[in-house]
């Protein structure tokens, strides 16, 4: 087992437990992204954590294979998936670069990317296993545009000490909106919608077409 897979397991439970801290932001998101999906689909999401997410788009696809790198995590989604009575949905313990390949109709990927250590080959993962035409729809943080120098300066001051009394994985990116999204039209992706939910520590809501 990896020192990401054990951190992230070693959380499972908290996290699960944890409420969502902009439930707002989380809707419009959840609202944005069901907009895109049809249930004659077959969707992947990358880092699924809990899988609180992928319970909630499932009903909107034919198929949703979910995957996280954590199986504690992956344990408590099925424990979602079973008391909401979603049946379309499969969870898979993989990294991005190792998840089904499909080819799929959509991949999601939320609250990952900047926690993943090669961008660029993560999100050239992600492409392959769509088809073309295909939509990449993600949601990240991109810590290096929060408005405030001094809450950046914070967070990015604080993040090394959390590590070290295991409060934070080992691999957290501080980029910003405009970096991230180049990264995303290099892999071969047309952007067609934006949006940062919320808007003071961007988290980048990015709905890209597989060219």
């Amino acid at each position: 087992m990896t020192n990401e897979a054990q951190f992230w397991d070693k959380i499972a439970a908290k996290y699960a437990a944890s409420p969502i801290k902009d439930e707002a932001a989380y809707q419009i998101t959840l609202e944005r992204t069901a907009s895109y999906l049809q249930p004659d689909q077959e969707a992947l999401e990358l880092g699924c954590g809990t899988g609180n997410t992928a319970v909630k788009l499932a009903p909107h696809l034919g198929r949703l294979v979910a995957t996280d790198l954590s199986q504690k995590m992956l344990d408590f989604g099925a424990r979602r998936a079973r008391e909401a009575g979603v049946t379309n949905l499969e969870l898979v313990q993989a990294e991005p670069m190792t998840a089904p390949e499909g080819p799929f109709d959509v991949v999601l990927a939320f609250n990952l990317f900047h926690l993943l250590g090669d961008l660029d080959a993560n999100l050239h993962a992600a492409a392959m296993r769509l088809r073309p035409g295909g939509l990449f729809i993600s949601k990240t943080v991109c810590m290096q545009d929060i408005r405030s120098p001094l809450k950046r300066l914070l967070i990015r001051g604080m993040i090394p000490l959390m590590r070290l009394v295991g409060k934070a994985p080992d691999v957290v990116h501080f980029m910003s909106v405009a970096d991230w999204q180049a990264r995303i039209e290099a892999a071969g992706f047309e952007i067609i919608e934006t949006g940062s939910y919320p808007v003071d520590l961007p988290n980048r809501f990015v709905v890209a077409r597989k060219r």
